[in-house]
């Protein structure tokens, strides 16, 4: 017998008695997992694989229960939807990826292997990636049953996940890239002997070599002319089909043109009419000029596209809490309002809910642009989407699959992708009449040179349709736009709407709402004075009001988070007016000032002149009053900071709320805005910013109620804050999803920032266009330096929007 294991390799432990029978002799294996796996192996037929590997295998161990559990859940219809493709009948086909694989046998074994099952229809293995694309007869065999069957030869195999999207955008991309390598080495090598025939004097090269030179140059250029512009005849085709000219209308006539002259010339010896050098240029150039383009899209759109992918598979499903904490695994797709699951670690949270034990952190920073992780204790929500950080967390699901925060943040950025700004398709209008004029000058052209000089007339009439391509006119405002809206979603402010950044820019008043926006809405703890220390006032105020509902009470619950709070030895609620109860055998009430008054048999008042828009709440026993607690909504940490950014911008800032004088007018005067108006309902604050707008201003309207959906959609551009209503959002052109007030500012910056780049690009396109077309119809133009500057054009259009991805401090 060997001192190693015969399918792993490693040592055998003393005392180890795991034989494996091997072509009539016994071989030693560590443990029971190795004895089974080579057992099922050998038993299999399939014994050659221990002749044929060049490495030992993985060490074989038993799978974990709730692994086990995970593969059988893979046969639930609603989780391949994801992975699995569906063919003819019961037919099915998944990607999986192995784990274990340490050489050329490993493949073969597990092609093998699992091609021997029932049902299985075909395997096909790829070593360099370790993937396995399996298709099988549903009918006749689970998944389940060929992911346990490659865990019974030792390996693991899971489903790889790639979206057909997902995988399409590769495809393009390695084409993209493919076609472009093409194109730059073709011109390379074409350039090589062009530069020598263009700088030599005549006669200087002799004729032979001469038109050697301009054949490899040919034969260089063909797979350019088969290959690389490929993507502008298909949409040429598909434009001119549609009964329109494109962009790539004149792309095409001109590369089309260029080669079919220079083939012309070549076979007609007419050296000075020979452009291929040209031809693999400008294709190079222009699809450079595209690649860019599409890693700046890429890279714009990369926080949006993260979103979707945020959600888990599984879940950890509680079936008997309190009583049990025996979790069992389950789909996501299975979850259900009200259902208990497990949060551990480092695990994403699956649906929106409520923390019903436990105290960890979540970092919500893909969905809120909050960097820091957010402290989660009992009766926090979590968001679908973020990851839990620290400890365990016990969860009540409350909202699943489409009902989450994080499906409604993909649809309103599904639907802002759905929508172009008014720019764009002016940009977009402009630029098909002017292919259509630029056709017409061409042809033009071509005919006025051709009266004048004959040789030179097809040349500069390819210079004039490859130099004046409106390529840059139509990247300069979507490409801005695209790299702003995703550097904002990448910090928290979704934009919803097309028009939205280019109204941002202009705007001139912002009107706020109060309750919600500048201020977080609920009850808080504000102040608190009298002669007992705080906390222990704040301990004996918490412990007769910990279990009611009303909003004060939350208020001082929340507030006493942390402390340690006295037994409660009786209570009795009065509604309306208080709370009494009993405190380490002394009696206490806490409650509003008749009520303790009546109970004292003394006047007691409240005090007005401190926080006058909050409620107060009094503390006493029967020695008299030994707390007052002011309660009531507290303002946002940097409203009063946005207030002064904005008020530093020359905006004219606004406050409207539906709240009562006093408490609007406090608030007011905290933030320092001048102008406000209270008890304001919906229709007030519709004719308030409407008045505005006749007045020739531009509003910017921030919400979060239902009550402020009409005003937002009335504004030229509207913010909703992400805690408001379903209703707000739909309203808002913008989206504020962590309710963080100075994104405000970022974004009005952002916009002012998007609106000069695009106008630095139409600049920049239309003037590019004035020098460029009268110099190409003059003559002074060659095809290749028209082809340069054309493709630079597009290059610098695009690389100024990509400074917008850039934070700026």
């Amino acid at each position: 017998m060997s001192e190693n294991c015969f399918h792993c390799g490693l040592p055998v432990p003393a005392g180890a008695r795991f034989p494996i029978r091997y072509r009539q002799q016994e071989e030693a294996a560590c443990c029971a997992g190795c004895q089974a796996v080579a057992n099922t192996i050998i038993q299999s037929g399939l014994a050659d694989y221990y002749q044929h590997r060049t490495e030992g295998a993985a060490r074989a161990e038993a799978l974990p229960s709730a692994v086990l559990e995970q593969i059988k859940l893979y046969d639930a219809e609603e989780l391949q939807q994801s992975f699995v493709h569906r063919g003819n009948g019961e037919e099915r086909e998944a990607a999986l990826m192995l784990e274990g694989i340490t050489c050329a046998a490993c493949i073969w074994l597990n092609e093998q292997h699992l091609r021997r099952l029932p049902g299985v229809l075909a395997v096909d293995i790829n070593y360099s990636t370790q993937r396995a694309r399996v298709r099988w007869d549903n009918s006749r065999i689970q998944l389940s049953a060929i992911l346990q069957a490659v865990a019974d030869i030792g390996y693991r195999a899971h489903p790889y996940d790639a979206e057909r999207q997902e995988k399409l955008q590769q495809k393009e991309r390695k084409q993209a890239l493919t076609r472009l390598w093409v194109a730059g080495l073709s011109m390379m090598q074409v350039m090589m002997y062009a530069v020598p025939v263009y700088l030599a004097p005549d006669g200087d090269i002799a004729p032979d070599f001469l038109w050697l030179l301009h054949w490899a140059s040919f034969i260089l250029t063909l797979p350019v002319l088969l290959y690389s512009a490929l993507p502008f005849y298909r949409n040429t085709w598909r434009d001119l089909k549609t009964g329109r000219v494109g962009m790539d209308t004149p792309v095409t006539i001109g590369i089309v043109t260029a080669f079919l002259a220079s083939l012309w010339a070549l076979i007609h010896k007419y050296e000075h009419g020979i452009y291929f050098d040209s031809v693999s240029m400008f294709v190079f150039l222009l699809l450079g000029g595209r690649y860019l383009e599409g890693i700046a899209r890429r890279k714009a759109g990369a926080a949006s596209e993260s979103l979707v992918k945020l959600v888990p598979a599984f879940a950890h499903r509680l079936a008997n809490w309190p009583d049990s904490r025996d979790s069992r695994e389950a789909t996501v797709a299975s979850l259900r309002p009200g259902d208990v699951i497990l949060i551990k670690p480092g695990e994403t949270i699956p649906a929106d809910g409520i923390v019903l034990d436990g105290e960890s952190a979540s970092n919500e920073s893909l969905l809120t642009g909050e960097s820091r992780p957010i402290a989660k204790h009992a009766g926090d929500t979590l968001i679908a989407g973020s990851v839990n950080t620290a400890s365990p967390l016990v969860m009540r699901v409350e909202q699943v699959g489409p009902a989450t925060r994080l499906a409604g943040i993909v649809r309103l950025l599904d639907k802002a992708l759905s929508e172009k700004p008014r720019l764009a398709v002016l940009a977009d209008r402009f630029a098909s009449w002017f292919v259509a004029l630029l056709l017409l000058a061409s042809a033009a052209t071509y005919l006025g040179w051709h009266a004048v000089d004959p040789d030179r007339a097809l040349w500069i009439m390819v210079a004039v349709l490859v130099i004046s391509c409106p390529c840059a006119l139509s990247l300069a405002t979507p490409a801005a736009l695209t790299a702003a809206s995703g550097n904002l979603a990448a910090q928290g402010v979704l934009t919803t709407r097309g028009h939205a950044l280019e109204a941002m820019a202009k705007i001139t008043d912002v009107v706020f709402d109060k309750t919600g926006t500048l201020t977080h809405g609920q009850m808080r703890l504000r102040g608190a004075q009298g002669p007992l220390p705080h906390a222990q006032a704040l301990a004996l105020a918490a412990a007769l009001e910990q279990a009611s509902e009303h909003p004060l009470a939350q208020a001082i619950v929340a507030a006493a988070e942390g402390l340690a709070l006295p037994t409660l030895q009786s209570a009795a609620n009065h509604p309306g007016h208080g709370v009494a109860g009993r405190i380490d055998g002394e009696e206490w009430r806490l409650g509003s000032a008749p009520f303790i008054a009546a109970w004292l048999n003394q006047p007691v008042t409240e005090q007005t002149n401190w926080h006058p828009d909050c409620s107060q709440v009094l503390l006493a026993n029967r020695d008299g009053i030994q707390a007052r607690f002011t309660i009531g909504d507290s303002c946002r940490e940097n409203a009063a900071a946005l207030v002064r950014k904005l008020r530093a911008r020359g905006l004219a800032v606004h406050l409207l709320s539906g709240d009562g004088e006093t408490a609007v007018a406090s608030l007011a005067e905290e933030l320092g805005i001048a102008d406000w108006r209270a008890r304001a309902a919906p229709e007030d604050k519709l004719a308030f910013v409407s008045q505005l707008q006749t007045q020739g201003r531009r509003v910017l309207m921030v919400g979060d109620g239902i009550n402020d959906a009409p005003v937002l959609a009335r504004a030229d551009v509207s913010i909703a804050m992400g805690g408001g209503t379903d209703v707000a959002r739909a309203s808002g052109d913008m989206v504020l999803i962590a309710d963080q007030l100075l994104l405000i500012d970022q974004a009005i910056a952002m916009g002012r920032r998007a609106l000069t780049v695009i106008r630095q690009n139409l600049l920049w396109a239309a003037g590019y266009n004035v020098v460029a077309l009268p110099l190409a119809i003059a003559g002074h133009v060659t095809p290749w330096l028209a082809s340069l500057g054309m493709a630079l054009s597009s290059l610098l259009v695009v690389g100024n929007a990509l400074r917008l991805t850039q934070r700026k401090p």
